[in-house]
């Protein structure tokens, strides 16, 4: 079971919080108080649900209950640490013993709240963890189900790694930065071998083929799209 609430009314900052918590009373009064800060909140009933939601893009931070139904949050944490470990994670429980702390901060939490805890005290923490993630340098990029680790070079769909050469992951880079707008084979040329217009070149198709090729090894379409007279686009991949 899972809970979604709309964009907030009142104006403030637009981070998302995503809620994983299964006492529905408990959602309900972090859903009131974190809109009323000028959050935006989505909410998940189970670990199952909350994964799901917790690897979307569009999640700046998880507000997190450790037990859950369907999947542990001790899992869940795992799951992230993994897939998107930059994304900091608040957790929540009724469990305050020394060792229950340690355990969720060693599993990837960057902070605790021992339930009950007061909606200022959570404020004041979210704040404090969005102010360092959001001065942290971006080492990633994605497009749904594409990720491209920018130090290391390496890209994954899904769970499935994606071996590219230095030219192609330059082009697949350049994809995702513009992810959903429609590039002209003049702009890729440009920015990614740094040709000027060059009407006689097939460089631009050769590699735009090559890239479909190898991300749609996973067994999924490849969500680069041709536009007709135009050029590419990337479409969202999940």
């Amino acid at each position: 079971m899972s809970l979604a609430a709309g964009r907030p009314k009142t104006a403030g900052v637009s981070e998302s919080i995503l809620v994983i918590e299964d006492e529905l009373a408990i959602v309900d009064f972090l859903e009131r108080g974190l809109r009323a800060e000028g959050f935006v909140v989505d909410a998940a009933t189970d670990g199952i649900e909350g994964t799901r939601r917790a690897l979307l893009d569009n999640v700046d931070l998880v507000v997190l209950d450790m037990m859950l139904p369907g999947r542990s949050g001790a899992e869940l944490l795992m799951t992230l640490r993994e897939a998107r470990p930059t994304l900091p994670v608040i957790v929540l429980t009724a469990r305050g013993e020394l060792e229950d702390r340690v355990a969720g901060l060693n599993a990837g939490a960057v902070d605790y709240l021992v339930k009950p805890f007061a909606m200022a005290e959570l404020v004041a923490r979210i704040r404090a963890q969005l102010r360092v993630a959001s001065q942290a340098p971006t080492t990633t990029a994605r497009c749904g189900d594409i990720e491209l680790e920018l130090m290391t070079r390496e890209v994954r769909r899904g769970e499935v790694p994606i071996h590219l050469s230095t030219t192609e992951f330059e082009l697949l880079a350049y994809f995702v930065r513009n992810r959903g707008r429609v590039l002209s084979r003049a702009e890729l040329l440009g920015a990614v071998w740094g040709y000027e217009h060059d009407p006689v070149t097939n460089v631009v198709d050769t590699y735009v083929a090559y890239l479909r090729r190898k991300l749609r090894q996973s067994g999924q379409r490849a969500p680069i799209v041709t536009v007709r007279s135009v050029g590419y686009r990337l479409d969202d991949a999940a």
